[in-house]
């Protein structure tokens, strides 16, 4: 009787470990995560972020495939000036990664609609954001709550700086301020004119004349409506 107990307990130990996940499948649920980190001098560096992304990502359960940085470089600065952010955008493109954290909002960029499009773009490629500072993580459903006012703010900052241009340019034509570029002088006109006359290419043109080769082009086609 009490060997029958024992094969039948072994029996239902055995069984819960063959019904349990496997090590492959805890893994494979674990995320794929790449952190970004950036600095905007020389002076400054990125351990500190680092340190603490690693921390998150432990906690998380995250798996580190990827870590991506710029030094040196400002956020105001598009992607073709940061290296690492390029890097960073194609691995999300090549869905290598499931989740992007970084230190803070401004490591990414320095305005509303550039955090907005960049969320826009990681999540149509079925990624997620992780932000320390602000303690956003869309991967929850507060985090994609938060991540929808953020675009309903967006618009509203777009709204409100279109609506200060407009009256801003309506207050100058009321003033008779002119809107623009100033025009060019008529004797540069002319200038241009004639060497375009004398068969000059137009950038022997814009060097001689000291304008740039749009300017010339358009002098060029003005001249060819009125012939």
């Amino acid at each position: 009787m009490a060997n029958r107990h024992i094969r039948s307990s072994r029996a239902a130990a055995t069984s819960h470990l063959v019904d349990g996940p496997t090590i492959h499948e805890i893994v494979s649920e674990m995320k794929r995560a790449a952190l970004y980190v950036r600095v905007s001098t020389d002076q400054q560096t990125v351990e500190n972020q680092l340190l603490v992304l690693n921390e998150v990502a432990q906690r998380s359960g995250w798996t580190i495939v990827h870590t991506f940085s710029d030094e040196g470089v400002s956020g105001a600065k598009g992607r073709d000036k940061r290296p690492g952010y390029d890097a960073l955008l194609k691995a999300v493109a090549r869905h290598e990664v499931q989740i992007v954290a970084a230190w803070s909002v401004d490591r990414l960029g320095r305005s509303l609609p550039d955090l907005v499009a960049f969320l826009s773009d990681i999540q149509a490629k079925g990624c997620d954001l992780y932000l320390h500072q602000q303690a956003i993580d869309t991967s929850t459903p507060s985090g994609r709550m938060l991540f929808q006012m953020l675009g309903v703010f967006a618009e509203f900052e777009r709204a409100i700086i279109t609506s200060r241009i407009k009256a801003a340019h309506d207050r100058c034509r009321v003033k008779g301020v002119r809107i623009g570029r100033p025009p060019m002088a008529v004797s540069r006109v002319e200038k241009v004119e004639r060497a375009l006359k004398d068969g000059q290419s137009i950038r022997a043109v814009a060097a001689a004349t000291g304008v740039s080769t749009a300017t010339v082009q358009r002098v060029k086609r003005t001249m060819q409506t009125t012939a």
